[in-house]
């Protein structure tokens, strides 16, 4: 296969890349600095059709494949992470589940609004003491009459509390195992926590959640009574492609700013850029920036020719954050002080990309993935 893209995947790269000109570059460090929601610019991707882009118009969505989805993310996040994954768990995380697994019924109800950016669901598998064990869910369900009482916590959590959150869906462990429920938000006893302070993506929205005693009816149930670990973990395959595209835009930013600064920052008689030292650092993030286009596209293709990908998910989630630190590390080293000084774009993007390697898998359970799909034994 070769990476090639469609006239329709290049004018969606330009709307995207035009939105993030316009609306995001202009704003991203004051809504770093404050830790502010973009509420109205996340309404404005909504009615761009990013959020529905790759479901059916029925629902109210674009019909496109999953790759315009990784153009869109890769393009935000060469802006904003925060932004970038923003849309990323909206869609991958958020409505998702409902379309993959949900009834005819849940998905007349929820998808809509969540296609059309009116509304944003959250993804409730981890928990305080899970990580990346996420199958020792903790959190308790038990049926009551016709539905569900549902008692735990969850942690970390994105965009689970904003302004037009609508729903939350969450794991939990009863009879028959693990299965999921979709919990709208303003349920009784469902208490969206106060936010994080992170590290990173401060215009991002993350929470824990506690359910204390929250009564659904049977209409919450998601999917096959029994299989919520299984579908969850199908969905996080998906969002592993998503991920690795906003490493890509990340890494792109911060290759963009390094080409930029090494050209204009004399030093010794001349711009830096003339300098093995800094033009080999630079020539080293392009090729890592090329080889990770390629691993998210190839994903991304085979995802969308309903081949097998989650090996190569896990591939080019691990290759693609791994690089990102690893550029973004550098180009600070290239901005020198500069760097270091919070009014400079490669601070923030070194505090948005540690998290790249944790999310939705970290590089340990990549790692892991991997080696089984190559036939070895892992503890």
């Amino acid at each position: 296969m070769s990476v090639e893209f469609s006239e329709e995947h290049e004018e969606l790269r330009k709307v995207v890349a035009d939105f993030v000109g316009a609306e995001v570059l202009p704003n991203a460090r004051d809504w770093d600095e404050r830790g502010e929601f973009p509420l109205e610019q996340v309404r404005e991707l909504g009615r761009l059709g990013l959020f529905g882009m790759i479901f059916p118009e029925s629902y109210g969505g674009g019909g496109g494949d999953f790759t315009s989805l990784c153009i869109a993310v890769e393009e935000l996040a060469k802006g904003d992470s925060s932004l970038a994954i923003t849309l990323s768990a909206g869609v991958g995380l958020g409505a998702n589940p409902i379309y993959q697994f949900g009834t005819e019924a849940q998905r007349q109800r929820w998808l809509p609004d969540l296609c059309a950016g009116n509304a944003l669901g959250g993804f409730g598998l981890t928990e305080p003491d899970g990580g990346s064990d996420a199958g020792a869910t903790r959190t308790k369900f038990e049926r009551r009459g016709d539905g569900y009482r549902i008692n735990g916590s969850k942690a970390y959590i994105t965009n689970s509390g904003t302004p037009i959150t609508s729903l939350v869906t969450v794991t939990a462990r009863g009879e028959g195992g693990v299965s999921s429920f979709i919990i709208p938000a303003g349920t009784p006893g469902f208490v969206v926590e106060p936010s994080y302070k992170k590290l990173g993506w401060h215009a991002s929205d993350t929470h824990p959640l506690s359910l204390n005693d929250v009564e659904v009816g049977s209409e919450a149930l998601l999917g096959e009574f029994g299989r919520g670990f299984a579908q969850f973990l199908a969905i996080l395959d998906d969002g592993r492609i998503s991920i690795a595209a906003l490493a890509l835009g990340l890494a792109e930013a911060c290759l963009r700013e390094s080409l930029a600064y090494a050209a204009n920052r004399n030093a010794f008689g001349g711009p830096i850029s003339r300098y093995q030292a800094i033009s080999f650092k630079c020539a080293d993030m392009e090729v890592a920036v090329e080889a990770s286009r390629l691993l998210v596209y190839r994903a991304a293709w085979l995802k969308d020719h309903h081949q097998p990908f989650k090996r190569e998910a896990a591939v080019a989630k691990l290759y693609a954050t791994e690089a990102a630190v690893s550029i973004v590390r550098d180009a600070t080293q290239i901005f020198g002080g500069a760097g270091f000084i919070e009014e400079s774009p490669v601070a923030r993007y070194y505090r948005d990309a540690k998290i790249l390697e944790i999310g939705e898998g970290t590089s340990e359970v990549q790692r892991l993935v991997i080696a089984r799909s190559l036939g070895l034994a892992t503890s």
